[in-house]
């Protein structure tokens, strides 16, 4: 090695010590002003944590049956990328995922597509949605899985299409995505990342035991989300201090970053996201607002696991840790799920005794909802499956009139006034609840938890929320209806505007035509114009003449009462022969013809006074001349025949001598005949033009198509001297 690179080296070195220097000092200069904070408001209800903590995570026998709901999280239900009949692996996307703010949906295992229809969900209303169910093959075959190797030097974008490719959404929450939650918009400039290990519900430990034995995923998560939070200033995990194991294995495995794992005191609800940023940065989100509005992202540590297996490793999000407790099993722990597991075959694998289950709770105490249907299965927000007893969980007693205490403004979070929102949700006043920020409840429990009287607050709130949200999709829908209206009628008025305008710009230059040709009578152009309306009067006058004469009426009539007639017999003979069956269709036919055939004998009689009437047509030749209306109807259709064939003869004659013409021939006289068409057409248009006629446009199109076709057949004819001439 040369000196020169000795010295590059060296140098290299002493930067990286620097640079370490600098950071460290920073992260102590962080710790030393690093202030932990408290919120308004929390209760302290039983933990009851250490039921489900007694043993590692452990798991369950895969179910004959996933049911995959195709919506798991906020946003766009996912659209199905299988049929009947598939048979899919372990990781495969079976739904993409329909817009901005959707997930795909992956196969927790692999199998067979047996059923694209409605399933009950895990859902405070016991709703059904749109699933896929997978009866499994018990292989658990994986498909082949794509890592995103070395993202640190990958471009942001790409590292987020992993993310959402791989269907990650929020694991501790309502399941927001978690790449549109890692790409704030507006412009907004993150300067802290926050990993919410608190969990604060009692009962739930999935976040508790997934610190303990997955803290190093988590680390790499963190590291990924600082990074395409294009490293903030500051990563703070924060841990409630009931858990101190979790928060020993969190900072052995954050040894060595700049991450922080802040201990604070136990209080729920301290999990809330908008609490927590309160509790570790003293910031407030404002109104309805996002903690991107005040430069944070909060992430839960089980999505930071997630999105470390998905970057890392290609997984898909596919199963997550859920807690399994209440008296009523017989074991009690926190098992890894595969997504679309009924509840029913996990409460089996643990010993569930019916006679002492109360009912079964989704979630914790406090923000959990029952559900009826034991068949629906876990999804991605699933963090806990509580089925308690009587005595464990008793059912709460009737409620009562409000007393005005004012607990429940004491020990709310979010600084609200639960109070008037009960009475405003009772009184069904939109207006007022959002005045008195109603969306800004967390539906923690806390109000209803201290309540006296035991109403059950937060349904109120819940109820309400619904109420106004399909109403604000009632109002942009009728806004829409209205826009488009509105367009409608803009576009419309304009259509007519601009008609108008057209026509009277029309007839103003019919009537400077009309002024020219009256000063210019005399010009030969004038008398040209007059030539071609003559013209058009004769072609209109010859058309006049070719009506039909009173003898052609006579022989249509004749024909009409002789085919009336046969068909009168016909029918006759039919319904003669016809079986007994079908008689009555053919009388009412027969019926029918019969009302033809007078018809036919009254228009020939009619026909007949009509002609007797006319005056006799002669020929210029005094040696022959037509028959009279008065002769036989025979001498009437032998005339007409006659006309017919001499019509047939001319044809012939005019196709024979087309067949002895050459192409040249044939192409001159294609071009001698347009050309008389469009000076005809033009003597309409000028004609049409004068009168203001309302079909002027059609005219005009009329001999814009046959221009174009002269055109056309004179280029051939000129590339055709051309080529004869070469």
């Amino acid at each position: 090695m040369s000196q020169v690179d000795h010295r590059q080296n060296a140098n290299e070195h002493r930067a990286a010590r620097e640079a370490h220097l600098i950071a460290s000092e920073k992260a102590r200069d962080l710790s030393r002003e690093l202030k932990i904070n408290d919120f308004h408001g929390g209760i302290h209800p039983p933990e009851n944590k250490h039921q489900s903590t007694g043993e590692p995570i452990g798991s369950i026998p895969l179910a004959e049956d996933l049911i995959v709901p195709l919506n798991q999280h906020i946003g766009g239900t996912a659209i199905p990328l299988v049929k009947l009949g598939d048979l899919v692996k372990k990781g495969q996307k079976i739904a993409e995922a329909d817009g901005p703010v959707s997930c795909p949906v992956h196969a927790p295992s692999s199998g067979k597509v047996v059923a694209i229809e409605p399933f009950s969900v895990p859902h405070p209303s016991g709703m059904v949605a749109d699933c896929i169910q997978i009866r499994t093959d018990g292989r658990d075959e994986w498909c082949a899985l794509t890592p995103l190797a070395d993202y640190a030097h990958r471009e942001i974008d790409e590292v987020l299409e992993q993310i959402r490719d791989c269907g990650i959404a929020g694991m501790g929450g309502a399941g927001f995505p978690t790449a549109v939650k890692l790409n704030p918009r507006g412009g907004a400039e993150i300067d802290t990342l926050i990993i919410n290990g608190t969990e604060c519900e009692p009962y739930i430990t999935a976040d508790d035991m997934l610190m303990r034995e997955r803290a190093s995923e988590i680390i790499g998560g963190v590291e990924i989300l600082a990074h395409l939070l294009d490293q903030p200033e500051r990563v703070l995990i924060g841990i409630e201090d009931n858990k101190p194991e979790a928060i020993k294995a969190m900072k052995q495995a954050a040894v060595g970053t700049r991450f922080h794992v802040v201990v604070f005191p136990t209080k729920y609800p301290s999990g809330g996201e908008k609490q927590l940023i309160e509790i570790l940065t003293g910031r407030e989100v404002p109104n309805e607002g996002l903690p991107a509005n005040v430069g944070i992202v909060c992430q839960n540590v089980g999505t930071a696991r997630a999105v470390f297996r998905a970057v890392t490793l290609g997984e898909p999000l596919i199963s997550r840790v859920t807690t399994v407790v209440g008296e009523s099993l017989e074991r009690q722990r926190n098992i890894e799920v595969p997504l679309g597991t009924p509840i029913r075959h996990i409460l089996e694998h643990h010993g569930l005794d019916r006679k002492q289950l109360q009912r079964i709770v989704i979630g914790g105490p406090m923000m959990g909802y029952t559900i009826e249907d034991e068949n629906a299965p876990v999804v991605k927000t699933t963090n806990c499956i509580l089925a308690p007893t009587n005595n464990e969980l008793p059912p709460p007693p009737p409620a009562q009139a409000c007393i005005r205490c004012g607990l429940c403004a004491e020990v709310c979070p979010a600084r609200l006034l639960p109070q008037q929102l009960y009475w405003y949700a009772r009184a069904e006043d939109r207006e007022k609840l959002q005045a008195y920020n109603l969306f800004d409840c967390i539906e923690c429990g806390a109000c209803s938890y201290v309540c006296p009287s035991s109403i059950p607050l937060v349904q109120y709130y819940r109820a309400a929320k619904g109420d106004i949200r399909e109403a604000r999709l009632e109002k942009e829908k009728a806004d829409r209806a209205r826009e488009r209206f509105e367009y409608r009628k803009l576009r419309l008025e304009k259509a007519e505007q601009e008609k108008e305008a057209k026509r009277l710009a029309r007839k103003k230059a019919a009537e400077e035509a009309r002024r020219q040709r009256e000063q210019n009578a005399d010009t030969p152009e004038a008398k040209a114009a007059k030539e071609e309306s003559d013209v058009v009067a004769a072609a209109l006058a010859r058309v006049k003449a070719k009506q039909a004469t009173p003898e052609q009426q006579l022989a249509r009539a004749q024909r009409t009462l002789t085919s009336a007639e046969h068909r009168v017999e016909r029918m006759q003979s039919k319904l003669n022969e016809a079986e007994e069956a079908q008689k009555p269709q053919l009388e009412a036919q027969l019926k029918t013809a019969e009302l033809k055939l007078k018809e036919a004998r009254e228009k020939l009689a009619e026909t007949e006074k009509l002609a007797a009437s006319a005056p006799v047509q002669q020929t210029p030749s005094a040696e022959q001349s037509e028959p009279t209306v008065t002769q036989d109807k025979l001498t009437v259709a032998g005339a007409s025949s006659s006309a017919a064939g001499a019509a047939i003869e001319k044809a012939k004659a005019a196709a024979a001598a087309r067949a002895s013409m050459s192409p040249q021939e044939k192409l001159a006289t294609e071009i001698d005949a347009l050309k008389k068409r469009v000076e005809k057409a033009e003597a309409r248009l000028i004609k049409a033009r004068e009168e203001d006629d309302p079909n002027t446009g059609a005219f005009e199109t009329a001999l814009e198509k046959m221009q174009g076709k002269l055109q056309e057949k004179l280029t051939q004819q000129s590339q055709n001297g051309n080529g004869s001439g070469e």
